[in-house]
Parts: structure tokens; sequence; C-alpha cells
């Protein structure tokens, strides 16, 4: 083998070597590629690398401090075939996770029939009872969607969890292609890679599709919690793209259970809100009344059928990682189907004799916060201290129900750089939904997240992972991927207090007023 490849060695599902050493068959044109590269080639292109995504202000807050979203020059590669099971687990699940928050909020039957429990519902902290009864225009709740797949160490393709309140990540898509199309211009022209520049136009259309009955032109705006929310870069990025507007909370206000912007030119009427910021912090009269990144009665406003907000009031209960649990029941239920894509195993801890057994050997399973995200408050045992360990089993049994525990998954690995060489780095994969209320679209693709530190299987961009050019292979011709996604539209009028489009993510210092870290 190679130079790069010299002391490669995974102890996991490898993502590009079978267990023999030898290149997966989809994988074999980019090993020999690599191969012809030398530690000055890989230097060389690091540097193009970096260039490009400090010039294009690509980046993520943490720690309220203003990162370059690290990006791994070695793309992850997904055959056609892999990709087609990809597709159909996630468009199944998303219509399941619809139906469920469609009944949820409605009829309530999968209580009454006893697939989930009162009990799960009443007790999650993003089940509102204020979103009860709204009915969205077209129908759709989960506009899009983040649903995060790993492979385990069989080779298994598996759901990670479930993300459909305000889901980030689509524009690092967009701009690690882009990125790197620069970086390896003649890759592209030797495989055959889907294209990913029609994601934002996919976004676009969904929400435009998404409003209010009647209204043929409708104005759609983009809320951000503002400057110092970690997915800023990503607001202002989708914003731009889609020729939207990007307001603030002040920049909005109700009337007579209508949504209006203030602009330079006056007040202007709102027909869809995509939201990037969480339910709690939304609409100051139905939820935290101190809230001053939302925008008071937008929530009647909605419900009076003036505005659509996007995702959905209340989606938070199907990410609750409880409800994760019961989805492949919940697949069976409304859709009729055996889930395409299987969960990872996981144990509920509101259940007595399974808290006893999983507290008994904790130091060997990982346990979830079921409303956490970002990686913040987890704990993988075989890796923790005692003091970590005793620290989250005082926590587990105070509040049985606020947990789950999970098996040790070995993520699978790609190789990643580590120096001058490739080294094997545990990845996890975010493909995206997008649902117009005529079908579900899963974007080719999807975010690739790769854990840096050598060992670690906490891939969040929070936690100090990166990302990856995902590559999804086909056998048909493809054209390249546009330089520019989505032109911008003119906008008949500016905002009276637009803040600056530059530099990202989905929510500010400390997980403040805006949506879950990538």
């Amino acid at each position: 083998m190679g130079s790069l490849f010299d002391s490669y060695h995974s102890v996991a599902y490898d993502e590009m070597f079978a267990g023999d050493g030898a290149p997966h068959p989809h994988t074999k044109a980019l090993f020999d590629a690599l191969q012809l590269l030398s530690s000055a080639d890989l230097e060389e292109r690091v540097g193009v690398l970096q260039r490009s995504l400090r010039d294009q202000g690509i980046t993520f807050s943490h720690a309220g401090q203003e990162w370059i979203f690290p990006l791994d020059l070695i793309p992850r590669l997904i055959p056609t075939a892999e990709w087609e099971l990809i597709e159909a687990g996630v468009i199944q699940r998303v219509r399941a996770l619809e139906a469920f928050l469609a009944d949820i909020y409605g009829a309530r039957t999968v209580l009454a029939d006893g697939i989930v429990p009162q009990a799960v519902i009443a007790s999650s902290t993003n089940f509102y009872r204020a979103a009860a009864g709204l009915e969205p225009a077209n129908g759709v709740r989960v506009h899009i969607a983040g649903i995060d797949l790993i492979r385990d160490g069989e080779g298994v393709l598996r759901v990670l969890e479930d993300n459909v309140r305000v889901p980030s990540g689509i524009s690092y898509v967009v701009e690690n292609r882009r990125t790197m199309a620069r970086v390896f211009p003649g890759l592209f022209l030797e495989q055959r890679v889907q294209p990913v520049a029609q994601h934002i136009a996919l976004l676009f259309a969904a929400l435009r599709s998404s409003a209010p009955a009647g209204v043929d032109d409708p104005t759609v705006v983009l809320l951000t919690p503002g400057v110092y929310n970690s997915a800023y870069f990503e607001h202002a990025f989708l914003a731009r793209k889609m020729g939207i507007e990007l307001v603030e909370g002040r920049d909005l206000f109700c009337r007579d259970n209508v949504l209006y912007m203030r602009t330079t030119s006056g007040e202007r009427r709102v027909h869809v809100l995509y939201r990037r910021v969480d339910d709690d912090y939304l609409d100051p009269v139905h939820f935290r009344s101190g809230s001053v990144v939302g925008c008071p009665g937008v929530l009647n406003a909605a419900r009076a059928g003036n505005v659509t907000i996007a995702n959905a009031v209340g989606n938070g209960v199907a990410d609750d990682k409880l409800i994760y649990t019961y989805v492949p029941a919940l697949i069976e239920y409304y859709l009729g189907e055996k889930p395409a894509l299987p969960n990872v195993p996981t144990y509920r801890l509101d259940e007595p004799e399974v808290l006893e057994d999983c507290i008994a050997r904790i130091d060997q399973l990982v346990l979830k916060p079921v409303d956490g995200s970002g990686g913040y408050g987890l704990l993988i045992g075989p890796q923790a201290s005692e003091e970590e360990i005793e620290s989250t089993r005082a926590q587990v049994l105070e509040n049985p129900r606020g947990w789950i525990a999970q098996e040790v998954v070995m993520l699978s690995t790609s190789p990643s750089l580590d120096g001058e060489k490739l080294a094997p780095r545990h990845v996890d994969l975010r493909p995206f939904a997008i649902n117009d209320g005529g079908q579900v679209r899963v974007l080719p693709g999807g975010l690739t997240r790769v854990a840096l530190r050598e060992g670690s299987l906490v891939v969040n961009s929070s936690q100090g992972g990166g990302s990856k050019d995902t590559w999804v292979l086909t056998s048909r011709p493809v054209r390249g991927d546009e330089p520019d996604p989505v032109a911008p539209m003119p906008t008949p009028a500016v905002k009276a207090s637009a803040p600056d489009l530059g530099p990202q993510s989905d929510q500010p210092q400390q997980q403040q007023q805006g949506c879950a870290p990538c």
C-alpha cells in the first residue's frame, strides 16, 4: 500500500477497506487516486482547502468563539445500492413521524391503541399542548428532517436519532462540495457523483408550497436568534441562497393574528416563517415570557391559518430519545411496513427491571439524556471516569424517564487526515429529507460527521468533530455541481435591522434560544 496508508488499521468496519485490507469495489478508484499523492501533494491540497474555508467564512461558533468548520480532506463514498436503502429508510421514517405528530396533536389514536403509553407523551419536555389542534396548510409538520445514521461493527446501517425540530447542517453539505471541487477537481471527472447543488432550491420550494391556502406568491423569511447563535453562518447562508430576508424577533410583529416584518419601506406581510429558534423561545405569549428572540402572537397567527411555521411547533416530541425507541412500532402502526433501517439497541430506563440491569452495568453502556443534543450530557461507560459514572448514575436514579441506555456501537471508520498520514476516524451520516406535501425527497449525500480525535466516538462539531464531503455514486452520467446552488432572487424590501451576513449554526452560546448543534 502507498505511503499515506502505511500504518492504516481500523478496529471497526471501515468505509474504504474490506476485512481483507482491499478497498471496497466502490472505493477502489478513490484509493488508486490517493496512492498517487505524496505527502507534499497532500500538504498543498490541505492548504487550498483551509484557504477556501477561511475565504468563504465557513465557520461554527462554540464557547463564544468562531472556528473554521473542520472539513476533512478525504471524501466518504456511498455506492448506489446502499444509497437506495438509505433513501427508502429515511423516507419511511419521515412519513411515520409525520403521521405520529399529526396524531399526537390531533386524534391521539396511537395512545388509545396502546402503541405509545400516554405517560411517555405527557412527561416529554418537548410535547407542547399549545400546538394541539394546529393544522398546517398542506399537512406538513416536518418540512426538513435530519436523520442520523451510523454503521455498526457488522456493517449494518442503523438510525442513531431523529432531528425534526430545527435540524442543522445542510449548508455544510453544499459548501463542502464546492470546496472539494476546488481541492480535487480531477476526482469529480473520474467519479460519477450525484450533485448537491439543488438542495437549497428544493428546500425553498418546500417552504413556498407550505404557504397558507390562497397565497400564490408567499413571502418567506428565516428567523434567526442572531449573530451569537452557533449556526448563524448557516442561517445567513440559507437566507442568501434562497433570496429571502434574514430576520430577528425584533423585526417581526403580529396584528389581528397576521404576521408582519418591518422593512425600510414599511410593514410587509409574512406567509412562511422558517424558524431556527427553539419552541421555548419562539412565542413569549405561549412559552417563555422573557424571550426576546421570538415574536409575540406568532402561534396564534399560525392557528388562525395566516402563517406557516416551519418546522412546526411541537415537533420536538418526536426527537425525544425515549420516543425514538417506539419509532419501529410507529412505522408498522401507521404505514403497515417493517422498518428498512433498524434502531441502535436501546433500553427504556423508565421500566424498573431494565433500569436495575442498566445501572448494574453502567460502565459498559452509553447513557443519553432524552432531550439532549450536540453530544452534551452523554456518558460513554467504557471511556468514562469513575467520577463521571457516579454522577450520571445519581442523575439517572433521580429521573429514569429522562434517560435512555444503549449498547456501545463501534461506529464505522473512514480514512481521515492525521498529520502526513491517513488514519481511521469514526463517522456517522446525517441525510436530509425535505417534504413539500407532495413527496418526501432525500437529498443525495448528506453531512458525514467525523470524530477527529483518535478513538473518539463523539462526532458532534460542538464536541470537536468535523465533517467530510459525502459522495453518492451513480452509474448514470451526472452534470457537475453549479458553483452557486441557488441564485438569490431580488427582494422588494429590505428589513430595518438586517444583521450582517457573515459567519454560523443553530444555537447561541450555552445552547441559548436556538436549535441543537451539529
